[in-house]
């Protein structure tokens, strides 16, 4: 025992020879360590949630590609700017996305199916995001030889 506590740290580890048993828990316990710090940390995911992630990304894409789509459909139709004055006094978030739908200018791809809740979501949701898209340009002046027949509409002549 005296000659044990002679030798200091670094030459006790030197003359340390492991067992079986020792090396296996310590490869092990550093698997596992390196699992809980991958998952928690790391940045890792199951195959499944990578998945379901990609998933998201895409249909997120393709409702701001509609949506960009549907701006561009809105402000070349010709009775844009009476479109767009209806548009603006309309309150609700909800009923502007509605009155992009129904207009049919942020649908790309009709649902195949009336159960075909993807194309309809992605349609609800593109609709939505070309509204907000929509309310935040100015309503374009009327054009000239344009007659006003109330405060909100106009006819041309």
């Amino acid at each position: 025992m005296a000659e044990r506590q002679k030798h200091n740290l670094s030459q006790r580890f030197r003359e340390f020879e492991a067992s079986k048993t020792v090396l296996f828990w310590a490869c092990a316990g550093s698997v596992a360590l390196a699992i809980v710090v991958g998952f928690a940390w790391g940045g890792w995911v199951t195959g499944g949630s990578a998945q379901t992630m990609a998933n998201e990304a895409a249909a997120k894409a393709r409702q701001e590609m509609a949506a960009v789509v549907c701006v561009d459909r809105f402000m070349a139709a010709e009775d844009s700017s009476v479109k767009l004055a209806a548009l603006h006094e309309i309150t609700s978030a909800y009923a502007q996305g509605k009155f992009v739908e129904e207009g049919g200018w942020a649908t790309i791809l009709p649902a195949s199916s009336p159960t075909d809740r993807t194309a309809s979501a992605d349609n609800r949701k593109a609709a939505a995001l070309c509204a907000v898209e929509l309310t935040k340009r100015e309503i374009p002046p009327i054009a000239s030889g344009a007659t006003p027949i109330s405060d909100q509409a106009t006819v041309a002549q």
